[in-house]
C-alpha cells in the first residue's frame, strides 16, 4: 500500500524546512507496512531574484524595513522550533538565493527517485551551513552527496533542461490556489504551514484508513 504525499515548498522558506521535519517525524510513527511516496512541487517566493541571489542583509532590510527587525524574525523562528532538532544558522547566511536552479535539480533528482534526499540536503546546507544554493557548483556537490554523478548534475544545472517543466509545475500550483508555502497534500486534506507533528500524523492516519477502505 502506497500513500502519495504532495509537498509544495521553496528552499528559502524556514517553515518549509520545519514542516518537512515534522512530517518526517509523523511518518516515522505510522505502521511500517505503509509505503510513503513524497512528490515535491516547486514554488519560488522570489521569482525575480537575481540569478546568483542578493546580499541577505540588503534584501531583508528592504523587505522588512530594517535589518534589526529581520533579525528579530529570525530569532522568533529559532525560538518556535527549539524542539525540532534544527540548528538554524542565520549568522552564516550571506546571500538570499535564487532557488530556480535548486528546483530544476530537484526535478532532475525526482526522475531518479531521489528528490526527498536532495530536498533534505538543500534545506540543510542553506539553513544550517549558510551556503549559497544559487551556485551550480554547490548544487552539483549536493547531488553527489545523494549518489548523482557530480559532473552530470553540473552539466544539467548549466543547461536549460527542466526549465519549462518547472515553470509549468509552478503555474499549476498557482492554478490550484496555492499562494504560500509550505502546502502539503495528504490524501484529501491540504495542510498549510508548519503544523505540529500531531496534525500531520492525524492526516496521515486518516489517509491510510481511506486507502484501506478502497
Amino acid at each position: 500500500m502506497t500513500l502519495t504525499i504532495e509537498i509544495t515548498s521553496d528552499f528559502i522558506c524556514p517553515w518549509c524546512l520545519v514542516a518537512q521535519k515534522r512530517l518526517k517525524a509523523a511518518i516515522a510513527q505510522l505502521n511500517p507496512s505503509v509505503n510513503i511516496e513524497r512528490v515535491w512541487y516547486p514554488f519560488e517566493l522570489n521569482p525575480h531574484m537575481p540569478e546568483m541571489g542578493m546580499e541577505r542583509k540588503i534584501y531583508r532590510s528592504q523587505k522588512f524595513g530594517s535589518w534589526e527587525y529581520s533579525q528579530q524574525l529570525d530569532a522568533k523562528t529559532i525560538l518556535a522550533t527549539q524542539e525540532d532538532d534544527i540548528k538554524f544558522r542565520y549568522d552564516l547566511m550571506e546571500v538570499t538565493p535564487n532557488t530556480h536552479k535548486a528546483h530544476r535539480l530537484l526535478w532532475f533528482a525526482s526522475q531518479q527517485g531521489k528528490a526527498t534526499y536532495l530536498a533534505e540536503r538543500i534545506f540543510t546546507v542553506y539553513f544550517t551551513e549558510g551556503k549559497n544554493i544559487s551556485s551550480a557548483e554547490i548544487l552539483a556537490n549536493l547531488a553527489a552527496d545523494i549518489g548523482i554523478d557530480e559532473d552530470v548534475a553540473l552539466e544539467f544545472i548549466q543547461s536549460d533542461t527542466g526549465t519549462e517543466e518547472v515553470r509549468e509545475l509552478e503555474h499549476k500550483a498557482v492554478s490550484r490556489g496555492i499562494r504560500g508555502v509550505p502546502s502539503i497534500r495528504i490524501g484529501n486534506e491540504i495542510i498549510s504551514g508548519a503544523q505540529p507533528v500531531e496534525v500531520f500524523l492525524t492526516a496521515l492516519q486518516k489517509a491510510v484508513d481511506e486507502l484501506t477502505e478502497v
